[in-house]
């Protein structure tokens, strides 16, 4: 890919009109403060504790909610915990229970302070999943593993965050709660990639629990990001109009990669300011890190190529790459054309690599659509979707 498209597509992994409220007001725990947990972690997919969430932090679909505290494997293939929120529909649970949604969020940050759980809800979000729950499902949502937890939230790590959804899923089941074994998954931007990367590993992940994966449902879904990755350095080319998102996710992309792989050394190719912007990367939210490094450019960060530090390309795919076989459950593609965040193209190419190994895909495109708006404009098709996959 050309270099005047690498930071046009760090773009390309957040909600920002979506995103929950701006970490300037104190999170609110709701009684389950778990950011210095240090007890023995049980093994992954295990409800540690739950309490209730606070009502100013649901939304308007649910009857009632909890924030959960539960057990997941981390970036280091070592036992982690994570916290997730669990909404209820209102109602009586039909024959056999609630079926349940994984609701996989897009970028808020690395700080703990940032994670979705403990900030009220975006607009659109209050919607989307009000929706999943008035159509009868349960709705369980991961913060990933870091996020108010102890660690640092792996960003963009495909299989830790397939790790986190799926086990938030599991512990979900031990709640007092009438639950069907029957689940599927839903994500949205980076969310979706996680998505995706969920459905790969949710059989295999919840093989002896007894439940039942059934499908995927994502939109703004980056792809092969790992290879374009890889082009950054002093000399990448700038498109026009870059806004300060781009420092952002370079800086996510940088500490997340650098915390799970320290053998790689990324800061032997960064600059002191890089250095420094991948420092506040770890602790400050979407909105504060734009504003932190908004006098940068992505080239700004490197002192040489990334591509120079030996084994970047295999480690980048290990890290980010998203498999393209495998899967054992239709997935449902939803992309809008107007999507300015994450390339439409991106979306597409992963639709072409999955149909090419005989996966099973739909493909909805949205021609009016952006980033955000293609989340409630992919409803009319996502809705039929998993209701036949869940049918049977």
């Amino acid at each position: 890919m050309n270099l005047c498209r690498v930071t046009a597509v760090l773009l390309a992994f957040g909600i920002v009109a979506a995103a929950p409220a701006a970490a300037t007001t104190d999170p609110d725990w709701s009684g389950l403060d778990a950011r210095h947990y240090d007890a023995p972690i049980p093994a992954p997919g295990n409800l540690i504790t739950s309490v209730p969430l606070n009502p100013a932090l649901s939304v308007p679909g649910a009857a009632h909610a909890y924030r959960i505290l539960y057990s997941t494997v981390n970036q280091h293939d070592s036992p982690a915990v994570s916290t997730a929120a669990v909404f209820v529909p209102r109602g009586e649970a039909p024959d056999g229970g609630w079926p349940v949604i994984a609701w996989a969020h897009g970028t808020v940050g690395l700080g703990d302070d940032c994670a979705p759980s403990v900030r009220p809800r975006s607009e659109r979000d209050d919607e989307y999943l009000s929706h999943w729950l008035e159509q009868g499902y349960v709705v369980v949502g991961s913060d990933y593993a870091g996020l108010g937890t102890p660690g640092l939230m792996s960003y963009l790590n495909s299989v830790a965050t397939a790790h986190g959804v799926v086990d938030s899923v599991i512990a979900s089941h031990q709640l007092d709660l009438p639950l069907s074994p029957k689940w599927a998954i839903v994500g949205q931007s980076q969310g979706g990639g996680a998505a995706v990367n969920s459905a790969r590993w949710a059989t295999q992940f919840t093989r002896g629990t007894g439940l039942d994966y059934r499908g995927v449902v994502a939109t703004g879904t980056p792809f092969n990001v790992e290879s374009i990755v890889t082009q950054a350095g002093p000399q990448m080319a700038l498109p026009p109009n870059l806004g300060p998102a781009a420092n952002s996710y370079t800086a996510y992309i940088l500490a997340g990669l650098r915390d799970a792989r320290p053998d790689l050394d990324i800061d032997s190719v960064l600059t002191p300011a890089g250095r420094d912007a991948v420092h506040k990367a770890q602790s400050l939210c979407k909105g504060q890190l734009d504003q932190a490094l908004a006098g940068m450019t992505p080239p700004a960060f490197f002192d040489a190529p990334l591509a120079t530090l030996p084994g970047i390309a295999d480690a980048l795919d290990a890290y980010m790459g998203t498999p393209t076989s495998g899967y054992d459950r239709p997935i449902f593609l939803g992309v809008g054309l107007q999507d300015k965040d994450v390339p439409p193209a991106l979306s597409i190419q992963l639709d072409d690599r999955l149909r090419a190994q005989g996966q099973d895909v739909t493909l909805k495109i949205y021609p009016d659509a952006d980033h955000s708006g293609t989340v409630l404009a992919s409803m009319a098709d996502s809705t039929p979707f998993l209701q036949a996959q869940l049918a049977h």
